[in-house]
């Protein structure tokens, strides 16, 4: 006897739009592609606009067969579904000759283009470390790429809220350019967060610019703004207060030792700005900048400073000692520092006990990381006071620099002083601990 039932469906069949195309989201393009063959309903959650909002393209500069295949299939993709998109990402991974470039210049037209025509939601866009000063870089080609991107803000100018250029490193004039297309239609730009750290290229006094200062003024809803110190003058503080106080919440400032930093900033000018931008704060991200009197000139009392980054790396010089920063600078943002990172390599000074009275005096700092030569003694004593309620920290993070190849006692200590304290770790604290040999 013949049996007329129909056949018994799986369980995917019955699955809700919304949870297939979650589903979908956490495929890759490969992935969906073969999902969508499956039947009519999958073939549609493959089409469905919330899958191509976000995308991330990479140029491989020596690509291996399957990264072409996914390069082209990202890109094949995005040109696709270009409508939908909402946020755009563009990556070079180790561009290393001016053909390489020339073909990432056309297939950026191309895709620019595109884009540009069919696309009205694109909100966000980042293509980092463009680092256009590179010798691969060939003036027509580089000039091309610019007046395209340029072309492309202008259209975009009147939706695009993020916008991400870091490491594009351009003369004064075409940054100022490229800037200037996100508000050539109305002569104002609304968007509210830019990042041009080292934006520039090295070495230029942009702070003294009246162009660069022509620019920003254009710009009326910024919320966040990374950038460097060789931008920084009163005149800038000034448009910052006049156009963005009532948005402006984070200013990202990064001083780098090869950039120009020598310029006398007034301390009436980050006061005004603090008070007519009641939510700000200040990150600062210093790179090998470590001399007190450098430091002093920069980090003023008045400013909302809320993290704070001194680097040296692996460099060690007699000229600087860190001592005068740790007692005189720093403290003088105990009530709104928040997070302390300190990369030092200071085997000509112990700095136990400053470092120890600058965590205590400080009552809102949550993260501490700290790569220097400390002794052991100096953790025990930093989870005493945690224990104690001294100082509120969520976060420690420290490398112990040593002089020895051996530090077998350095870690035997450590991990005494783990057990003493493992119920407030576990408990309370992200906390990683190491010793590492620095001959």
């Amino acid at each position: 006897m013949e049996d007329d039932s129909e056949p018994e469906q799986s369980s995917w069949a019955y699955l809700p739009d919304v949870c297939l195309r979650h589903v979908f989201h956490w495929l890759d393009d490969r992935d969906r592609s073969r999902a969508a063959l499956v039947c009519k309903k999958w073939s549609c959650a493959m089409h469905s606009g919330s899958l191509w909002r976000c995308r991330t393209i990479t140029f491989y500069g020596q690509p291996s067969r399957a990264r072409t295949l996914e390069f082209q299939s990202a890109l094949w993709y995005t040109k696709k579904f270009g409508k939908y998109l909402k946020h755009l990402e563009i990556k070079l991974s180790n561009p290393y000759n001016t053909p390489f470039i020339k073909k990432f210049q056309v297939i950026m037209r191309g895709l620019l283009s595109h884009l540009g025509k069919c696309n009205s939601h694109l909100v966000s866009l980042s293509i980092k470390y463009l680092e256009l000063d590179c010798l691969i870089w060939k003036n027509v080609v580089r000039a091309q790429f610019i007046k395209n991107l340029a072309a492309f803000l202008k259209r975009m100018s009147n939706q695009l809220d993020y916008l991400n250029l870091k490491g594009a490193r351009i003369t004064l004039e075409e940054g100022c350019e490229l800037l200037n297309s996100l508000s050539s239609l109305t002569n104002r730009s609304f968007i509210s967060e830019i990042n041009i750290e080292d934006f520039f290229s090295l070495h230029l006094s942009v702070y003294s610019s009246s162009l660069f200062h022509q620019t920003m003024s254009k710009f009326h809803r910024l919320t966040i703004l990374t950038f460097n110190y060789n931008c920084i003058s009163d005149e800038l503080l000034d448009i910052l207060r006049e156009r963005s106080s009532h948005s402006l919440c984070t200013l990202n400032i990064k001083c780098h030792i090869h950039d120009p930093h020598g310029q006398v900033v007034s301390g009436m000018s980050w006061a005004n700005l603090a008070k007519r931008a009641p939510k700000l704060n200040v990150n600062f991200f210093f790179e090998r900048v470590m001399k007190h009197d450098h430091l002093a000139r920069i980090l003023l009392e008045e400013i909302p400073v809320r993290s704070i980054s001194l680097r040296s790396c692996y460099f060690s010089d007699p000229d600087w000692t860190m001592r005068p920063t740790l007692t005189n600078l720093l403290p003088a943002y105990w009530h709104g520092l928040q997070k302390l990172t300190l990369e030092l390599n200071n085997d000509h000074e112990l700095l136990d006990n400053e470092l120890l009275q600058l965590i205590l005096s400080c009552k809102r700092l949550l993260f501490l990381k700290v790569w220097a030569f400390l002794s052991v003694s100096f953790m025990e004593r930093l989870l005493q006071n945690r224990a104690e309620r001294k100082c509120i920290l969520t976060t420690i993070k420290v490398r112990i620099y040593t002089a020895q190849d051996d530090s077998t006692e350095e870690e035997r200590l450590l991990a005494d002083i783990y057990r003493k304290y493992k119920y407030l770790i576990d408990s309370e604290l992200n906390y990683f601990v190491i010793t590492y040999p620095m001959v």
